[in-house]
């Protein structure tokens, strides 16, 4: 599905102009290998013409009850 909006410019002129913002899932790579059950997730939005690679950020982890990081997931 592409999403179009119109954008106005200064002169007038109307052009669409494409959606490049996509939904991602970050989850806690602390949590997976310490064998605790439950999941820590994340969901957010990344711009995928400028962060083409996966993205790694640090997040609280709520089961764990500290902030670890926590990368993009498939």
């Amino acid at each position: 599905m592409i999403l179009l909006k119109t954008v106005k410019f200064k002169g007038g002129k109307k052009m669409a102009k494409r959606g490049n913002r996509i939904q991602v899932i970050m989850e806690c790579t602390e949590h997976k290998t310490s064998g605790m059950p439950g999941t820590s997730r994340y969901i957010t939005t990344k711009n995928k013409k400028n962060t083409t690679e996966r993205l790694e950020l640090k997040k609280y982890n709520n089961i764990l009850k500290k902030v670890t990081v926590h990368k993009e997931i498939k």
